[in-house]
């Protein structure tokens, strides 16, 4: 089945409904039913929990091909930052961007450039919201982290940076400049994205504070290494020199691959950087019920690590952030002997969203407010009388999910395995009594009462 939605898709030939995937779901969107799990779309949010705990590989993530490319006269490939941190020695930078185009781009941006005008650009903009009484600020980075509280803490929407993530803003400029250079129409260059994660895709499909994204497909990065790494293991000396002298991005930007990159290029003491999407949850209801008044800059990631960590990358995310250090190492070292290399980051003002975020309903269990009590009540009652061990054999995360599904009329109180041992034991017990009392009917003597008669 393909979810039309979302790029995590489920593979129910796969599926051996073994409710591993439902435990790990920040958001309760997938249930095992009839033996099978499944996926609620309004509730999913690409986090990709699900692809990494499920044992046979039935969840799995809907990317582009590099079939995509032939639809472009021209097409502009998209680093992450990430993307460097799966090559260790003796790739440089350089090398790994020449492989990269050497797969079938005609060019190569760095999102890093993005982030380094982010950092800059949006600087005065959090410093103004701030000064208002808005901290903690949470990053918008992270799309993930971005629909989880448009969801689950939608009083949360205003405290998020209302400005386009590194990836968009690199490619914006990525096309501008390819239209100055090659005469090409703008519709006619394809910028694609190397991603770590199947979130970047549902961003690219629905984006986040816009109509449109300015990126026209994404690629796994799972799915481009095989190709780096041949290029790499084969790639002559100069192969590489058309990168080193065009190298745009600096330490700062490198070093968004992992967790607390991009809080320290905001050069603020007052942060805190968390990975894991259950971590993040924890935070946001800190801040939910303003317990974290210590902190004016939240950094979220939704995986492990930070984006190192992510379900397409291929590189351990602890062996992946020591080779980051050595890259950012690197960066620092070009700033210092070939500072004009460096991407005038300050020079680009950017706008932020021209949309308005909404909350996401999807977690209601109604429409109408006096309703939803009704059925919170009804819920709460059901959730105390369940057992509360949480075990998953119901086709649900935990003993609370039932309930709520059992008020949405998606399931039944018998779905939980103990209340329908409970249901049987209670109706074998009856039976047990129905059959004695019949028995007893059976024993009584035909012909007791009728002495009179002899």
């Amino acid at each position: 089945m393909t979810i039309k939605r979302h790029s995590v898709q489920l593979n129910r030939e796969l599926c051996m409904g073994c409710t591993n995937c439902i435990k790990r779901c920040p958001t309760g969107a997938i249930r095992v039913r009839s033996g099978k799990a499944q996926i609620d779309e309004d509730r999913c949010l690409d986090c990709g929990e699900c692809i990494r705990a499920c044992p046979h590989h039935a969840k799995s993530a809907i990317m582009d091909t590099f079939d995509s490319l032939k639809r472009y006269p021209m097409t502009i490939a998209l680093a992450a930052p990430s993307l460097y941190a799966q090559f260790g020695p003796p790739a440089t930078r350089p090398m790994v961007l020449a492989a990269l185009a050497n797969i079938g781009f005609d060019d190569v941006w760095e999102v890093a450039v993005g982030a380094d005008i982010f950092s800059r650009a949006a600087m005065p903009w959090i410093e103004a919201a701030l000064a208002e009484g808005k901290a903690p600020l949470i990053s918008s980075a992270c799309p993930v982290v971005v629909r989880l509280i448009q969801m689950k803490y939608p009083g949360l929407i205003d405290h998020l940076v209302p400005y386009d993530a590194p990836v968009e803003i690199a490619a914006r400029l990525a096309r501008e400049e390819a239209v100055r250079r090659s005469g090409l129409q703008a519709e006619e260059i394809g910028i694609f994205f190397i991603s770590p994660c199947p979130a970047k895709r549902s961003a690219v499909n629905y984006p986040i504070g816009r109509s449109t994204s300015q990126i026209d497909g994404v690629i796994a990065i799972s799915d481009a290494y095989p190709m780096i790494l041949a290029g790499l293991e084969t790639m002559s000396e100069t192969a590489a020199e058309r990168f080193m002298n065009r190298l745009m991005a600096d330490a700062s930007g490198i070093r968004w691959g992992y967790s607390g990159g991009e809080a320290l290029s905001l050069e603020t003491e007052r942060y805190l950087a968390v990975d894991g999407i259950h971590n993040v949850m924890a935070i946001l209801e800190e801040v939910e019920n303003e317990r974290l008044k210590d902190v004016d800059f939240i950094e979220a990631n939704a995986c492990l690590g930070g984006c190192i960590g992510g379900p397409l990358t291929v590189a351990n995310r602890f062996s992946a952030k020591s080779r980051q250090r050595a890259y950012i190492e690197a960066a620092r070292e070009l700033a210092a002997h070939q500072p004009e290399a460096i991407f005038p980051a300050d020079t680009i003002t950017l706008s932020p969203w021209d949309q308005v975020l909404a909350p996401n309903d999807a977690l209601r269990l109604d429409a109408d407010i006096m309703a939803a009590l009704r059925k919170y009540e009804q819920m709460e009652k059901i959730a105390a009388d369940l057992p509360g061990l949480d075990c998953g054999a119901c086709g649900a995360p935990d003993c609370e999910s039932l309930a709520e599904d059992i008020v949405r009329g998606q399931a039944s109180i018998t779905d939980c395995i103990f209340k329908l041992k409970e249901r049987i034991r209670d109706v074998a017990s009856r039976m047990s009594d129905l059959e004695e009392e019949m028995n007893r009917h059976l024993d009584v003597d035909p012909e007791a009462g009728h002495g009179d008669d002899a």
